[in-house]
């Protein structure tokens, strides 16, 4: 079943999958964000304080946002599946394979709002016009099973950091709507906004000066480009998730259009695309990628980093961008 369309969720379907497994496992993407982590917290405390016992939430990666440790359930997360036929349930991943594991055979209950999304699951529940996961999430599991303070605080962490701060062009009164629902159910905003802006690590602010460092411009200053080289992440110490939003800095540039961060890691160099409404999606998909309109992503494996990101720009210039064009 796929549901992407603007239509009633399958509650039915997916309470019929779920009652019918025998075990659970929660898994969420590859070098995960809040959202992904956010939304996957969010449905194991639900299910978990609904009595499943044999439930497990799981991520591949070894360095997961240390600032989230505070929701409900952090703690339980594993690196390894314990559980050899669970019901899988995955979250905010487009694609199986950035969930890090062998799923062949399992039963895959596929959960997202990425516009690339495959629809690799046995029930796929993606709403591209969702502004996170955790929304879709939310307003699929409010309407099968009780959803607790500690469940919401998950959801709406989730939702605040996929929308930073309320500031994307997903927000509407429906993300609205559902975050004034996670407050009624006992979410503390001030608490969730203290986590994510009161407890950025050193390394965070060392890897950003370095990042800063090979600003460059592009296009009549509508193109801009930062990266970051394995060299500096060793000598800052700096972790993935300290690198979140980097890109953004380039973005927020009066006459910047689109940017373009660059991560020079150990297994190969993975790319971020933002812009202010023109289709990075479809220039991530020329690589392999996928995400969002306005936000996407790329992972090569191996290459230049410089020679990579010259690559990218030539696509993006080849689609009109610096003619005032937006696709």
């Amino acid at each position: 079943m796929t549901l992407m369309e603007e239509t009633a969720f399958p509650f039915n379907a997916v309470r019929r999958v779920i009652e019918k497994a025998g075990s659970i496992t929660i898994l969420s993407h590859l070098n995960p964000d809040p959202d992904a982590i956010g939304t996957a917290l969010g449905i194991y405390t639900l299910l978990k304080e609904a009595g499943i016992r044999k439930i497990e939430v799981v991520n591949a990666s070894k360095e997961l946002p240390r600032h989230l440790d505070f929701l409900f359930g952090y703690a339980k997360i594993k690196e390894k599946i314990d559980y050899e036929h669970s019901l899988i349930i995955a979250c905010d991943c487009g694609s199986i394979k950035r969930l890090g594991f062998d799923l062949e055979g399992r039963t895959i209950l596929n959960i997202d709002h990425h516009q690339s999304n495959d629809l690799y699951g046995s029930l796929n529940v993606v709403r591209p016009a969702y502004a996170s996961s955790s929304q879709v999430a939310f307003e699929l599991f409010r309407k099968i099973y009780t959803i607790s303070a500690k469940s919401a605080e998950c959801f709406y962490a989730a939702l605040l950091s996929d929308t930073r701060y309320f500031t994307t062009s997903s927000v509407n009164a429906r993300v609205f709507d559902a975050a004034k629902e996670m407050v009624e159910i006992g979410v503390d905003p001030s608490k969730v906004a203290y986590h994510f802006t009161q407890r950025r690590s050193l390394s965070s602010f060392r890897i950003l000066q370095r990042a800063l460092g090979s600003l460059q411009l592009y296009a009549d200053a509508r193109i801009a480009s930062l990266y970051v080289t394995r060299e500096d992440i060793a000598a800052t110490g700096a972790t993935v998730p300290d690198m979140d939003g980097i890109v953004d800095y380039a973005r927020s540039l009066a006459t910047v259009e689109v940017a373009i961060f660059a991560m020079e890691l150990s297994d190969g160099i993975r790319i971020s695309l933002r812009s202010k409404g023109f289709d990075v999606n479809a220039i991530a998909a020329e690589f392999g990628g996928g995400g969002h309109r306005v936000a996407a992503g790329i992972t090569f494996k191996a290459g230049n980093l410089q020679q990579i990101i010259d690559t990218i720009i030539a696509k993006i210039k080849e689609t009109g961008l610096i003619d005032g064009k937006k696709k």
